[in-house]
């Protein structure tokens, strides 16, 4: 058992705030990030491009006044083009992060494609270019101060289980071990807890829908519409088994961050509490299972 604080933030997505294009309506960040605050969150990571300044200072001040911290945020980067150099995608990103006194990049093998809900198959020669790359953006973020981990994601180039052991055997960047995507791309994500503790660095803790996982894993929903039924959901009430894979991470000396999120899909701004409910009971759960070790978090 650890005697470290668990350490929770936050993820605007849970507010429905995505990078893809048409995915739902976009709520503003002061409302997401007051909501936050009022979930009892202290730290979020920051959501895509636009949704939080780009300048430093604006930054800290929007964060500052929610009394929010940066955890650092989710990077969708092409990885297996032989011609396309991924390095100087993340710099202007990382800038934001060391000014931000943020901890980590999450980086996501993007497909080059809009969207989750396609993706095309990897030649031998393009997994060597995405895993020599892998490497080169973790060395890069380190040289910033800021660690840099792989999030195996549905509908990018790691999201089935093949392809995270691909990762783990040919390449030594750590995992972001996102408990939904996994068990979406059929991989247990308490068994990767416990097989591949060293890796894991940081966290995101969804609770999923399997009869909704299972349809989107035969190809008879697209990922977006099972977002948009409700796969996703509050901590404690799906079927990943969130308590034992948290225990898990714990046993095994785990520090990063626990980043809650719960996908979802708005067709407008909220009339009554939203999103902030699923949030509070997802909190809330998490709590629970931390103060059952006698943790503080």
């Amino acid at each position: 058992m650890t005697a470290a604080p668990v350490r929770i933030a936050g993820a605007p997505i849970s507010w429905g705030v995505c990078e893809v294009p048409g995915w739902g309506y976009q709520m503003d960040n002061d409302r997401v990030l007051r909501e936050m605050r009022d979930a009892g969150l202290t730290a979020t990571e920051n959501g895509p491009e636009g949704f939080l300044p780009a300048d430093p200072a604006a930054l800290a001040a929007t964060l500052a006044g929610h009394d929010l911290t940066s955890v650092g945020g989710f990077a969708p980067v092409l990885l297996h083009e032989e011609s396309h150099d991924p390095v100087p995608t993340i710099s202007s990103l990382l800038d934001g992060f060391v000014a931000a006194n943020a901890d980590v990049i999450v980086l996501a093998a993007s497909t080059g494609q809009e969207g989750y809900d396609a993706r095309p198959t990897l030649t031998a020669d393009q997994w060597t270019v995405l895993l020599r790359n892998l490497d080169r953006l973790a060395a890069a973020s380190a040289d910033r101060g800021i660690l840099a981990v792989v999030h195996p994601h549905v509908g990018t180039m790691i999201e089935q289980r093949d392809e995270v052991h691909r990762v783990l055997d040919g390449s030594s960047i750590p995992l972001c071990l996102d408990t939904g995507h996994l068990m979406i791309g059929g991989t247990d994500p308490a068994e990767l807890a416990t097989a591949a503790a060293d890796r894991i660095a940081h966290a995101h803790l969804k609770d999923v829908d399997a009869a909704l996982a299972a349809r989107v894993q035969a190809g008879e929903l697209t990922y977006t519409d099972a977002v948009r039924a409700g796969m996703y959901r509050p901590l404690g009430t799906g079927d990943v088994g969130i308590g034992g894979v948290v225990d898990s991470l714990l046993d095994a000396g785990y520090t990063g961050w626990f980043v809650l999120e719960q996908d979802t899909i708005l067709t407008g701004e909220p009339e009554g509490p939203g999103p902030i409910t699923d949030v509070i009971a997802s909190v809330g759960y998490l709590r629970d299972v931390v103060a059952a070790r006698r943790i503080t978090v």
